[in-house]
């Protein structure tokens, strides 16, 4: 039975640490849903009455059959970063670029270009709101600009 790839999310992991890795579950895994990661320890926590999770010892098995949709979409975001971005970005924007990498993967088989639209404009009434004064500004004033 061949495995699809369903939808992903993604974040910006501050460490690796089972802490980490249980908050991110607990926020974006459905009960009943298959994990599927690697044998690390990190994930001991997962609680099998609630999810399944199927380990794979990395050294066992081909490297084509395991954790494949974790692998795609790295590569795949690698190849963003690299093509789009030319492999400089600030750190501070990785999660932008990640949420936006995931509304398009999520959204690649909608074949009505209106739905996809309709689900952006959903996404910026949903966002939070900020004036023209909170934003920080990463620039110089243009008066400190041309000061002589």
């Amino acid at each position: 039975m061949k495995k699809r790839m369903g939808r992903i999310r993604l974040h910006v992991a501050l460490d690796c640490s089972a802490y980490s890795l249980e908050t991110f579950i607990l926020h974006n895994i459905e009960p009943g849903s298959i994990i599927a990661t690697d044998s690390w320890r990190s994930y001991n926590f997962i609680d099998n009455d609630q999810c399944v999770h199927e380990k794979t010892k990395q050294s066992s098995t081909k490297e084509s059959e395991s954790l494949y949709g974790a692998h795609l979409v790295t590569s795949l975001i690698k190849r963003l970063i690299r093509g789009t971005y030319h492999g400089r970005f600030e750190p501070k924007y990785l999660q932008n670029y990640l949420d936006e990498y995931v509304f398009r993967f999520n959204r690649r088989k909608s074949k009505s270009i209106g739905k996809k639209f309709m689900r952006i404009v959903q996404q910026v009434v949903k966002s939070a709101k900020v004036t023209h004064d909170q934003i920080k500004w990463d620039i110089d004033p243009i008066s400190e600009y041309f000061a002589t």
